[in-house]
């Protein structure tokens, strides 16, 4: 990602969860990857990003981010608590090794990510086909020990603009989180 206010943004929370020892997962669905580019970028992300996974299609939601299928069912895949599922469910899947352990394998136990952010929205042309919510509807959601913070954003612009505010904000809602941003 080029945009140096990203990049700056990312940074700091790269740094801020470095210093905590703290580590970061990603689910992203209309962002598709930009969200773990940002933070991939900065130099040293290796020491606080432990991965993401690019949930485009619902059916992944809620297969590898364990999302209430009731609940994608009832209001679709553009929705805070599913944002919020997605974002505790990222912190499950992308568990490493060590720490507080949530599961083992062998004689190695693994421990959820400390953080974990969430993207899910319709960046258009077209209105959500489950919903009928316009182009810019955007959920995003942090989740991490001292709970879950979620934002709804109505964004104007095109594909790339929507999904490019998406990342920003979602940068920003994890700063807050860490405490190093302001709402």
């Amino acid at each position: 990602m080029s945009d140096p206010q990203v990049f700056s943004k990312a940074r700091d929370v790269i740094e801020a969860a470095s210093a905590r020892g703290l580590k970061l997962a990603v689910a992203e669905s209309l962002t598709g990857g930009l969200l773990a580019d940002a933070f991939v970028s900065v130099p040293g992300a290796s020491r606080v990003f432990s991965g993401g996974v690019v949930a485009y299609d619902t059916a992944l939601k809620r297969s590898l981010l364990r999302v209430d299928a009731a609940l994608l069912r009832e209001r679709g895949p553009v929705d805070g608590e599913v944002a919020e599922q997605m974002a505790m469910g990222v912190r499950l899947a992308c568990a490493t090794p060590g720490g507080d352990s949530i599961a083992s394998v062998g004689d190695e136990t693994f421990a959820p990510a400390d953080i974990g952010v969430a993207t899910t929205g319709i960046a258009g042309p077209d209105p959500d086909p489950q919903t009928g919510q316009p182009a810019g509807t955007v959920w995003i959601a942090v989740s991490f020990a001292g709970g879950e913070r979620r934002s709804q954003l109505a964004l104007d612009g095109d594909r790339a603009s929507i999904r490019s505010a998406t990342v920003l904000a979602a940068i920003d809602l994890v700063s807050v989180a860490l405490g190093i941003g302001s709402e």
